[in-house]
């Protein structure tokens, strides 16, 4: 019996495994707040103790943050997380913290070719290759799938994190916009997430006054007024197509979204492909479609007709992070 989870800032889903032969097969599975818990410690043993769970020998979550030595403190949430602590808690003697964009990248390996929608047909998915993940939500995580010629092994990273790099005029504006609310450092995950579109739509109204972007309309301006998430209702409306100003901030999204996907293709050389995986992706999927973000994504001047074969695939499964923590597990020796 193991038991797999995947933390986030506002929710956690927990889950309980039972190992068969060559399977993993799911016991139960609750959804409960992360707020207003002291720990992690305490959320995972009343999971237990609520579902009267007994002979676990195994637990992996994925947690929002870094992870060093086994601890991690979490970015969205007040907790220190550590394997030592949770073992002792669980009575488990095999505890493993991931990144939870680590975890993800693990899950992405086992969803079902159904569960993925192909934006760059490429040379085909290989999975017996490098992959890359990257995934648009609150934040931006970025990790990679490093082939070692017999099991991929998933490697954290925080690249969202890294420096924004614009590459035109448009985005050299956008930067100074980001970098005047935010500090000299713009990270990626300032443009590149639910946050960023946000931002993104803010940078555009200010063009918009100058006569340089569609004007805003007095219906999105009365939702965001009424206190409606302002990325959501972008994102929503742009998928309409009806909204100018909208669509135009939108397709500035998908267009630095392309942009660091390539990136993280080049870094981590991801020739058997990149998934998109994140809230956002399956949302927005018929503005990822309309080309924005491949013509980005390969637009990386000699580097093109290698980025041009990377499949890249949008995994519509956001229970990618829990099964990857849970075939983790499975495997902790």
């Amino acid at each position: 019996m193991i038991l797999a989870g995947d933390v986030g800032g506002t929710k956690t889903v927990l889950a309980v495994y039972e190992i068969g032969v060559g399977t993993i097969e799911k016991v139960v599975e609750e959804t409960v707040p992360s707020r207003g818990k002291a720990s992690l410690d305490e959320l995972a043993k009343a999971f237990v103790a609520r579902h009267e769970i007994q002979g676990l020998t195994r637990v992996c979550f994925g947690v929002p943050g870094a992870v060093v030595d086994g601890l991690c403190r979490t970015t969205n949430l007040p907790w220190v997380i550590s394997e030592g602590r949770l073992s002792s808690a669980l009575r488990v003697p095999k505890v493993k913290l991931l990144n939870d964009l680590q975890a993800a990248a693990y899950g992405m390996l086992f969803l079902d070719d159904s569960e993925l929608v192909v934006l760059n047909a490429g040379r085909s998915l290989d999975r017996r290759k490098n992959l890359g993940v990257i995934a648009s939500g609150t934040g931006l995580g970025e990790a990679l799938l490093v082939w070692d010629g017999e099991k991929h092994l998933p490697v954290a990273s925080e690249g969202g994190h890294s420096t924004f790099g614009p590459r035109n005029e448009l985005e050299i504006e956008l930067w100074r916009f980001l970098s005047a609310r935010h500090g000299v450092h713009v990270s990626w995950e300032r443009a590149v997430s639910g946050p960023g579109l946000a931002s993104i739509y803010e940078f555009m109204r200010t063009r918009a006054a100058a006569g340089k972007a569609p004007a805003e309309s007095s219906q999105v301006r009365d939702r965001m007024q009424r206190g409606e998430d302002p990325g959501a209702v972008v994102g929503i409306e742009a998928v309409k197509g009806v909204d100018a100003l909208c669509v135009a901030s939108a397709k500035l999204f998908c267009t630095l979204y392309g942009a660091e996907a390539g990136n993280l293709a080049l870094k981590g050389l991801c020739t058997g492909g990149l998934f998109v995986g994140g809230g956002i992706a399956p949302k927005i999927l018929p503005l990822l479609r309309e080309g924005e973000f491949m013509a980005a994504f390969v637009d990386k001047g000699r580097f093109r007709e290698l980025l041009s074969g990377v499949p890249v695939v949008v995994a519509q499964n956001d229970k990618a992070p829990l099964i990857g923590a849970a075939h983790y597990a499975s495997r902790l020796l």
